[in-house]
């Protein structure tokens, strides 16, 4: 379907990829991956006819339908389903006509363009809308809400929702997990999985590759290799050239380590049994991939604390809330030193509200916290990156929280979070959201605590990011407390579970690939009331949002 040959691509003055043969067949799912800067979205840009190549050619077949995500959403007053249904523009077209045609009374042309959605099965595309919408997190009283009353993360899915609307012979996602939660990466990978054309796709979660990728689209040093597999698989074979080099790999020894330890204290105890299972799965998944790892540049780690003492945080019978609206009752949650635990819960269920009340954050609305006067927080929220400042350098932001340090002090601190030399003195306004997430971090690491709660934090981060951090975590001496939708991460990290489920906070005895499993029952029946009811919206709503978009 897709063939480079001799392929160069420039983007500037740099030329990030050169002398590029290879074919993509149809129906295979691509994962293209490399470090940040290697050409990956430059290379989805010359598929979608954005860029000309710098040399060479690129062929696709004369009638390829096309559909990618778009990376701005209008503020527009259309409804969430209106919007979603556009992005099949064969039956947009139609609806515009029959508006059209209705206004001038051409009856004649309303029956053609009624008997055009009869013959495309135009009319079960607001229930086809309406299941994308509820599989993305959006509750049904929202698909009427107009594109312009949804936050930025909201529009995103709204885009991905459009996309995966549109018929299409080739689908382009670049980095489609990114403000998803675990609930709508479970779904998203299940939709992509039936998905019957051909799938390219950029993404920094491993999991998600793995469970999507038929093969991999390596980009480094200007050269572009395909191999056939997941990711894993990816890392096993390019592992094979590395070893070769006698790369070192010590940090991945004592990763494993880390996991064997964990197996071998709790495969005897019923009550761990299924997470030192998980830890054998991931184990098994890291072996023969230590050279890859260890070819890694980035290495962060979090301080040893001062101080971490036994019982840190505790919530006794808690509600938990937002002004008078109850969220989660009763909640019995405590934090004791060495725990690592991951919290479930469909979205919108109030994880992150549980998190907001660990911190302190969220006034309680019943109940009682308790936090041992030593306890240092580290807090990664979802909203950190934002509030990060503009007009400032890493080395500003350090200052302000520890206005008596030497300013090499700041330096040294920050080369370990690869913000080496200049980059401290640089101001952020130029960095890219990997950066400033990790710069969050950092200065998060800065403060040695003894507690993280983490909601969210891998969103921006690149995949060597991701290990990276992983292997931080998984080092750190104090208590854990993660929200994440990378399913690698918190498999690595994580060593007990919470869900957050109907108002009430509980320990998930299973691993992640039971919760997925908890999850679908869960969700079957919701998804077909949320088709049933979109469906059944009369045929004068439908020419009403064609009125609008016309």
């Amino acid at each position: 379907m897709i063939a480079f040959r001799n392929f160069a691509l420039r983007r500037g003055e740099r030329l990030l990829l050169s002398d590029v043969d290879l074919t993509l067949h149809a129906g295979s799912r691509v994962g293209v991956v490399g470090r940040n800067g290697c050409g990956k979205s430059s290379l989805f840009a010359a598929v979608m006819r954005e860029v000309e190549p710098d040399r060479g050619d690129l062929d696709l077949p004369s009638r390829l339908r096309l559909a990618s995500v778009a990376q701005e959403t209008p503020s527009l007053p259309d409804a969430a389903i209106d919007f979603v249904v556009s992005g099949d523009t064969e039956v947009h077209a139609i609806l515009v006509a029959e508006a059209a045609a209705m206004a001038a009374e051409d009856w004649d042309a309303v029956a053609v363009a009624h008997q055009k959605l009869a013959e495309i099965n135009g009319y079960d595309a607001t229930a086809r809308a309406g299941r994308l919408l509820h599989g993305l997190g959006f509750k049904a009283d929202t698909h009427q809400m107009a594109v312009s009353e949804f936050s930025g993360g909201w529009r995103v899915r709204l885009n991905l929702a459009r996309a995966l609307m549109q018929p299409s012979d080739l689908l382009l996602l670049d980095e489609p997990t990114n403000h998803l939660d675990l609930d709508a990466v479970l779904w998203l990978e299940q939709w992509l999985l039936k998905y019957p054309g051909m799938l390219l796709m950029i993404s920094h979660d491993r999991e998600f590759l793995d469970g999507l990728c038929t093969h991999t689209l390596h980009l480094n040093e200007g050269r572009a290799k395909l191999y056939s597999g997941d990711y894993t698989g990816f890392e096993r074979q390019r592992a094979e050239h590395l070893r070769q080099q006698q790369i070192a790999f010590e940090k991945e020894q004592t990763e494993r380590a880390h996991l064997q330890s964990f197996i071998d204290r709790f495969k005897a105890s019923a009550a761990k049994a299924k997470q030192a299972q998980s830890r054998v799965k991931r184990l098994a998944k890291l072996a023969g991939t230590e050279a890859v790892r260890a070819e890694r540049q980035i290495r962060i780690n979090f301080a040893e604390p001062a101080k971490i003492p036994h019982s840190l945080l505790r919530l006794n019978h808690v509600d938990a809330g937002y002004g008078e609206t109850r969220i989660l009752g009763n909640v019995k949650f405590g934090l004791e030193a060495g725990d690592r635990i991951g919290l479930l819960g469909p979205n919108g269920a109030g994880k992150s509200t549980l998190v907001k009340t660990l911190v302190g954050e969220l006034p309680l609305l019943d109940g009682e916290r308790t936090a041992h006067p030593d306890m240092v927080l580290g807090y990664f929220a979802q909203h950190t990156v934002e509030s990060l400042h503009e007009g400032q350098t890493p080395i500003d932001h350090l200052r302000d929280i520890a206005p008596g340090v030497s300013t090499q002090d700041f330096r040294d601190f920050l080369g370990r979070w690869n913000f080496a030399g200049d980059r401290a003195f640089e101001v952020i306004d130029g960095f890219s959201g990997g950066e400033r997430a990790r710069l969050a971090l950092a200065l998060i690491a800065w403060r040695k605590p003894n507690v993280l709660l983490l909601d969210e934090p891998t969103n921006h981060l690149d995949l060597e990011m991701r290990e990276a951090l992983a292997e931080a975590l998984s080092l750190f001496e104090g208590a854990i407390v993660l929200v994440s939708h990378d399913r690698h991460l918190t498999g690595l990290v994580c060593e007990t579970f919470w869900r957050v489920a109907d108002g009430k906070v509980e320990e998930f005895k299973g691993d992640l690939d039971e919760y997925a499993a908890w999850l679908r029952s869960r969700g079957s029946n919701t998804a077909e009331q949320g088709g049933r009811k979109a469906a059944n919206e009369s045929a004068s709503d439908q020419r009403r949002a064609a009125r609008r978009v016309a």
